[in-house]
């Protein structure tokens, strides 16, 4: 028997196979294990995401200010990364992905702020339009070449001013919401546009 492959003919074998396809699928899904499916799915993207051998992640130790691994279905938990890690993935993932950041910052408070004082002035009276400027000729001043810690240091509103405005090592939560979400999304070496918190105006720069 012959078949003609004209236009209606051809349209005819598309619409079978795709009554056998479908037809597959709807097999397929009735056939499969659920729970099964979803856990090999996510164990897979786990291990693929980070390095680490399922089901283990990496957390953030706020006493400690490190990662440390967590095993949840054991409830394990250890500094150590554990046996079968593959420690170039998970390098990448945690740069990727930091649980921590260590940042500098300049903070300019304003009449606005939560608490309108510092060790510059036992009463801060500017405007935030007016830190705001300030911010944004400390940013000129960034552009052409002075350093964050000498400029956090003659202006800095923050008590970190004395360390060049260093904040060491913080993990998320430990942080205002957008002081956070700035700085989490700086790569190291960046630094940030003005960012506002209720403390007042910031710029911030990722050291680590």
């Amino acid at each position: 028997m012959s078949i003609t492959c004209g236009p209606c003919n051809l349209s005819l074998i598309n619409l079978a196979c795709r009554r056998v396809i479908n037809a597959w699928h709807c097999w397929h899904l009735a056939n499969i294990d659920p729970k099964q499916d979803s856990l090999s799915v996510a164990t897979a993207m786990s291990e693929a995401a980070n390095g680490l051998p399922a089901p283990w992640t990496v957390r953030y130790s706020k006493s400690k200010k490190r990662e440390y691994f967590f095993n949840p279905e054991t409830k394990a938990s250890q500094w150590e990364e554990p046996e079968g890690t593959d420690h170039g993935l998970l390098k990448q993932y945690l740069a990727e992905h930091p649980v921590r950041v260590r940042c500098l910052h300049i903070l300019c408070k304003h009449s606005d702020s939560r608490r309108p004082a510092s060790h510059r002035s036992e009463h801060i009276t500017i405007s935030k339009a007016e830190a705001i400027e300030e911010l944004q000729e400390i940013q000129r001043r960034l552009e052409s070449g002075e350093s964050f810690e000498s400029l956090a240091k003659e202006r800095s509103d923050c008590s970190s001013y004395k360390r060049g405005g260093d904040l060491g090592f913080f993990g998320k939560g430990e942080m205002q919401g957008s002081f956070e979400k700035a700085a989490f999304a700086l790569k190291v070496g960046e630094t940030s546009g003005v960012v506002e918190t209720e403390s007042g105006v910031h710029l911030i720069k990722r050291v680590q």
